[in-house]
């Protein structure tokens, strides 16, 4: 028996075996994968086998890093179920873990090729710091650039003066014509000849003397410079070698024992170049041993323990899919052949469900949008109020749409009928006149009354849909909150965004920076529930024929 297959330690013979295998990328956790979540979690409660700060005890010394862990039930050769457990990259500083499956490679193995070369590019990194902090070294990149900005200076006060000279020497030149006999003019003109040529000496000298300056100064820094260049350059080069070795020795399974390294898995399923940690993720972890040790994949979840990452959203001990950035590729392959319960995100959601028509007239109608409906069509299910509304509504032309809800979010909408009503209503949005108004029921009990949440959010390139907050490259967003009642240990509130970015609303409730509360039924930064329980139930702005203000309400039916 296989050290990491674990026995479940109470009776499983009331739980029926799912009848496909997990589809990794949206699902909800089989009864055995929560089972076996619990057990781990309960070792990860009480274990002493390793160091680690999760963040959850603050009596713990060392920087707080969550991890994401993983489980596969799975059915050993004798048909006994069990599972294995994996963590996302390294913990405690180790791969190796009595309760973790080991890596797909362990770059940690002591002597190993990685170790090596990561201590040769420690090497070239340290005399790069060394250079680049020297002494004479700083003190010639000021020295230059103080020079330069002097150079600069005086060269374009030499040529404003050998241009003035030039503008005087025309202007004697013009007013002696009139003045002087041919053989003096021909005196005259030569003695203005000799000054011009005497002037540009001058220049040339006073460009000469810092050019010769300059170039003295680049002499002493090029002997920094060039050894600087050189290192990167064998940076550069031993990263992109053990980058590439790396690469190889990732090598994937599948059920038919094909296998396919890093490079090949991104080849063959991804457009993009292959992010940081691809491979180290928990899921790859579980499935590539089990293909190794004869172990059939029953049923997956990941799971996270600990405090959240600064940018993302992470809630302790909540369930998510996997990543789509790093995963997708490797599971594709890793996965072939298994029969694998269906993609939830290409069934359609609004079959039989109706957009209700709130306000019509021939230049603009607004209408309700129901949970779980389209305000666009997608790349994989078309029907959308956009679609819908064009086989209804006759006489349509333009853009129709002007603003748009999230799928899984209910509400109102404006929608025009022609392309100078939709210009007109989109500079209202874009100018920000409009009024949205959104109800909210939060998974929790927020204290205050309200207030202003101001988040930067960009899209995370490794897990899209979802988004990230971040200071350094996010865009601005801005969201107002009031509170209006506690139900049931809930709290409702009113959100009004300033801005308009994706999923905005869903980050702002449940960062650790906004209100540190997921809406109830946000499956990306919360727990998944009948429904996202977020409505747009007001909507304001002006009529851009009429020049009415129109003000609309649906009250949200939670």
């Amino acid at each position: 028996m296989n050290s990491y297959f674990q026995y479940f330690s109470s009776p499983i013979n009331d739980y029926q075996l799912p009848k496909k295998f997990t589809y990794p990328f949206y699902y909800e956790p089989h009864a055995l994968s929560k089972l076996a979540a619990n057990e781990v979690q309960e070792y990860l409660r009480t274990q002493s086998d390793f160091e680690h700060n999760f963040g959850l005890d603050s009596s713990k010394s060392g920087m707080a890093i969550g991890k994401m862990f993983g489980v596969l039930v799975v059915q050993n050769q004798q048909d006994e179920i069990g599972y294995i457990a994996s963590v996302s990259g390294k913990l405690a500083e180790k791969n190796i873990h009595k309760m973790f499956v080991p890596p797909v490679y362990d770059m940690l193995t002591k002597d190993s090729y990685f170790l090596k070369e990561e201590e040769v590019l420690n090497e070239i990194n340290s005399s790069l710091e060394s250079l680049e902090n020297n002494i004479e070294y700083l003190a010639l990149i000021t020295e230059l650039k103080a020079e330069k900005k002097k150079a600069a200076i005086d060269i374009n006060e030499k040529k404003e003066v050998l241009k003035t000279g030039k503008a005087e020497r025309k202007v004697k030149r013009d007013k002696a014509q009139f003045d002087l006999s041919t053989d003096e003019l021909l005196k005259f003109n030569e003695s203005l000849n000799k000054e011009s040529i005497k002037a540009k000496s001058f220049f040339n000298n006073v460009k000469r003397y810092w050019d010769h300056t300059l170039k003295n100064l680049n002499n002493k820094l090029s002997h920094y410079t060039n050894q600087i260049d050189n290192l990167r350059k064998q940076r550069k080069e031993k990263s992109a070698a053990l980058q590439g070795y790396l690469f190889e020795q990732y090598q994937f399974l599948n059920s038919k024992k094909e296998v396919k390294d890093l490079s090949q898995v991104f080849d063959e399923n991804s457009e993009h170049s292959i992010p940081a940690g691809a491979g180290e993720c928990a899921a790859p972890k579980l499935i590539q041993y089990a293909f190794l040790n004869d172990l059939k994949p029953i049923a997956l979840a990941e799971f996270w323990w600990g405090q959240s990452p600064k940018k993302e959203i992470r809630k302790h001990q909540n369930y998510y899919p996997s990543c789509q950035g790093k995963c997708k590729p490797i599971l594709s392959h890793m996965l072939e052949g298994i029969d694998m319960d269906a993609n939830p995100m290409l069934e359609n959601p609004a079959i039989g469900k109706e957009i209700e028509t709130i306000f019509e007239d021939e230049h603009l109608l607004v209408v309700f949008k129901p949970e779980e409906f389209l305000t666009v069509p997608g790349i994989h299910i078309q029907d959308s109020v956009q679609t819908r509304i064009k086989k209804q509504v006759q006489n349509l032309s333009g853009p129709v749409t002007v603003h748009r809800l999230d799928m899984s979010t209910s509400g109102l909408l404006v929608l025009a009928k022609n392309k100078r009503i939709h210009k007109a209503l989109q500079l209202q949005f874009i100018n920000k006149t409009v009024t949205k108004r959104y109800t909210a029921l939060l998974d929790g009990i927020v204290e205050g009354n309200g207030g202003t949440i101001e988040l930067p959010l960009r899209g995370d390139l490794n897990d899209r849909p979802r988004q990230l907050v971040c200071f350094e490259h996010g865009k601005p967003a801005k969201t107002e909150w009031e509170f209006i009642e506690f139900k049931e240990g809930k709290t409702k509130v009113h959100f009004y965004p300033i801005s308009g970015r994706t999923h905005q609303l869903r980050v702002h409730a449940s960062h650790s920076l906004g209100l540190n509360i997921p809406i109830i039924g946000d499956d990306l930064y919360g727990k998944k529930s009948d429904r996202l329980y977020l409505h747009a139930d007001t909507l304001e702005f002006v009529h851009p024929a009429t020049k009415q203000k129109m003000v609309f309400h649906k009250k949200a039916d939670f």
